[in-house]
C-alpha cells in the first residue's frame, strides 16, 4: 500500500519537519483498515476525504495549549515522590518577608489556597501546604520541551508565555483531526514530560484562548463561532479574554453586563466611550477575531525587571546595591536581544502597595548598564523623601530599537570611550554566559546578599518574561 501526501508550507520548513509531513498517523491508518471499500486506490481517497471533514473550506483551526500550574507541575514532574497530589505552591523569598502565592497546584485550590494570596494566609487555611522556591532555570526547560512536543505538528507556533502557546493546524491535516491532534498533543507532553495541559480547538485565536479555560486541568475543548450565544453570552463581560476589572466597570456605566449585551450593543456608542478599542469589544462579543498566529517573534516592546526587597529600604544608599543589579541585569537582556533602549523609567512600591513610577529619556539611546544605573540613581534621588521606606524597586528600558538602526550621537569624549565600552561589555557577557552571572563583578554588585538573587537564573524571571524564551530549534523535532 502507498499513500502519498503532498503537503505545501510557506516559510524556511527544516528536513526533520518535512519528514513528519510524510507520515499518516496511526489512526488515519486504523480508519484505513477499517473501510468497507475494497479498492485500494478508493481507500486512499477516503483517509483524506474522512480527514478533510474536519477542516474548513476557508478558514483556520487554532489551538491554544495552556500547561495547567505549570510552576507546581514542574516541580511535582522532577519529584513526584515528594509532591505528587499534595498541596503545593510556588513562592518566592519565603524566608525573608510574606511572600506571595505565585501559584499554587490544583490540590491546594481545592483546599482554599489561590494565586496572590500572601504565603502567611495561605499556611493559615493549610498548615500542610508545601511551598517552593522558584526555579525559572527549569522551567524554562520545561518551556522549550513542551513547545517542541507542539511543533512537531505544525510551524506555525506563537509562544506568548512560559506556559501557553497558539498553534495554527490548519495545514496539519496529514496528523488527523483537529481533535486527534490536540489530544496527541495532549497525551505526548504528559507521558513525556509527566505535566498536564488543556487544550482549545477554535477558528480562531481569541477562542481557543476561551475554549482552554472550560476544561482544567487537563481538558480538550472545542468552541466554534456557532458556540458562542450558548456557551459564552450569558456569561459576565469581565470572562472575556481581554476585557479586564476596569473595562468591566465602565461597561456596566453603559448598561452592558453581559458578553451577549456586549455582542449586541451599538458599536459607534462602544467607539465613541472607548476608541478604536471599542470595534474590538464589538468583535469579541460575537466570538470574532482576525488575528494570526505570528511564529516570528516580536521586537519586546519594554525590558523590565522589579523585586519585592527582604527588608524595607531607605535612602539613595541602601538603594543603590538594589538598583545597580537591577540595572545590569536588565541591559544584559537588551545586549542579548540586539537592541538600545531610549528611556528608563524606576518603580518605586511603599510598605503600604503604593506604587510610583517615573520616567526619563537617555541623552541617547544606550546598552550600557552605566547609562541606565546613573539614570535610575537620579530620578531616585529627585522624586523620593531620603527617609521614606521603599519596599520594591524596578527598573524598564523603554522606547527599544535595533542596535544596527540606531543613530546615536557622540560627543568627542565618548568617541574615544564607546568602543572600549563595547567591547568590555562584549568581554563581560561571554565570560558571565559561559560561567555565570556572578563570573565578572562590579564592587558595588557585592554589598548586598539580596542582590546576588537578582543574577540567579534559577530565580529570576517570570511568566511572561518571553525574550528568555529558548527558541523553539526544528532540528530536535
Amino acid at each position: 500500500m502507498n499513500f502519498y501526501i503532498i503537503a505545501f508550507l510557506r516559510g524556511n520548513v527544516t528536513k526533520n519537519f518535512t519528514a513528519f509531513l510524510l507520515l499518516l498517523t496511526f489512526r488515519q491508518l486504523k480508519r484505513y483498515a477499517k473501510s468497507d471499500n475494497g479498492n485500494p486506490e478508493d481507500k486512499k481517497v477516503d483517509i483524506v476525504q474522512n480527514v478533510d471533514q474536519y477542516y474548513p473550506t476557508s478558514g483556520r483551526v487554532i489551538l491554544h495549549v495552556d500547561m495547567n500550574a505549570f510552576y507546581c507541575s514542574v516541580h511535582e514532574a522532577e519529584d513526584p515522590e515528594q509532591y505528587k497530589g499534595k498541596p503545593t505552591a510556588v513562592a518566592g523569598s519565603v524566608e525573608l518577608r510574606r511572600g506571595i502565592i505565585v501559584t499554587c497546584s490544583y490540590a491546594a485550590r481545592r483546599l482554599g489556597i489561590s494565586t496572590g494570596m500572601q504565603v502567611q494566609k495561605a499556611l493559615r487555611i493549610c498548615p500542610s501546604l508545601i511551598v517552593i522556591q522558584p526555579n525559572f532555570h527549569l522551567y524554562r526547560k520545561y518551556s522549550n520541551a513542551f513547545m517542541q512536543i507542539a511543533y512537531s505538528y505544525t510551524p506555525l507556533l506563537e509562544a506568548v508565555s512560559i506556559d501557553e502557546c497558539y498553534l495554527d493546524i490548519t495545514g496539519s491535516r496529514q496528523f488527523g483531526t483537529p481533535l486527534e491532534i490536540a489530544g496527541a498533543i495532549q497525551r505526548r507532553i504528559m507521558e513525556e514530560l509527566g505535566l498536564p495541559c488543556s487544550i482549545g480547538v477554535a477558528p480562531n485565536k481569541l477562542l481557543a484562548k476561551i475554549a482552554s479555560d472550560l476544561k482544567k486541568p487537563n481538558g480538550i475543548s472545542v468552541l466554534r463561532l456557532r458556540d458562542v450565544p450558548d456557551i459564552l453570552w450569558n456569561k459576565p463581560c469581565n470572562e472575556m479574554f481581554g476585557i479586564g476589572g476596569k473595562t468591566a466597570e465602565k461597561l456596566r456605566k453603559l448598561g452592558i453586563y453581559s458578553i451577549g449585551q456586549l455582542a449586541a450593543a451599538d458599536e459607534k456608542m462602544l467607539v465613541d466611550y472607548f476608541g478604536v478599542m471599542g470595534s474590538w469589544l464589538k468583535r469579541a462579543g460575537n466570538g470574532i477575531d482576525h488575528g494570526i498566529v505570528n511564529p516570528e517573534r516580536e521586537q519586546s516592546k519594554s525590558i523590565g525587571h522589579t523585586t519585592t526587597l527582604p527588608r524595607d529600604v531607605v535612602g539613595l544608599a541602601e538603594a543603590r546595591p538594589i538598583l545597580l543589579n537591577l540595572s545590569d541585569q536588565v541591559a544584559r537582556r537588551l545586549r542579548k536581544q540586539g537592541l538600545v533602549a531610549a528611556g528608563v523609567q524606576l518603580t518605586i512600591r511603599t510598605p503600604d502597595m503604593k506604587t510610583i513610577t517615573r520616567s526619563r529619556q537617555l541623552e541617547t539611546p544606550s546598552e550600557s548598564a552605566e547609562d541606565i544605573y546613573k539614570t535610575v540613581c537620579e530620578q531616585f534621588a529627585k522624586h523620593w523623601k531620603g527617609d521614606k521606606p521603599v519596599r520594591l524597586l524596578g527598573v524598564t528600558l523603554q522606547g527599544l530599537s535595533p542596535k544596527e538602526d540606531s543613530a546615536i550621537q557622540l560627543d568627542l569624549f565618548d568617541y574615544e570611550r564607546q568602543p572600549k565600552k563595547e567591547s568590555l561589555n562584549k568581554t563581560m557577557d561571554m565570560l558571565r554566559n559561559k560561567f555565570g552571572e556572578n563570573a565578572v563583578l562590579t564592587a558595588g554588585m557585592l554589598s548586598d546578599s539580596h542582590s546576588a538573587r537578582l543574577r540567579n537564573h534559577k530565580e529570576r524571571g517570570t511568566s511572561l518574561q518571553k525574550d528568555n524564551l529558548e527558541s523553539v530549534d526544528p532540528d530536535k523535532i
